[in-house]
């Protein structure tokens, strides 16, 4: 991962209420990961997942368009997810943050 990838990670851990953080290969294999491995494995799979759904049915919409950033809210965490040619940048932060 270049340099200025592995800066801006290092500032996204740092913000307040970031649980964790991974960067996920398009075959869903985790790259890099801050978080215990059964997470890192549940999270990568699932992100991979939703993140495929979400980029289809954009597309399907509008085939001109294309998914930028995808966030999931729960009552406990929030996910961002953003997908990139080869691989998703996912980050985990408290709600109530």
């Amino acid at each position: 991962m270049a340099s200025q990838a592995e800066a801006a990670l290092k500032r996204i851990q740092t913000h307040k209420g970031v649980k964790g953080t991974m960067v996920v290969n398009s075959e869903g294999i985790p790259l890099r990961t801050d978080m215990d491995n059964s997470n890192t494995l549940q999270y990568a799979t699932l992100c991979r997942t939703l993140s495929s759904m979400a980029s289809s049915m954009v597309r399907d919409i509008d085939p001109e368009n294309e998914l930028i950033i995808l966030r999931v809210k729960s009552r406990k965490n929030e996910l961002i997810i953003a997908p990139y040619e080869d691989y998703l940048l996912v980050v985990i932060q408290d709600s109530n943050e």
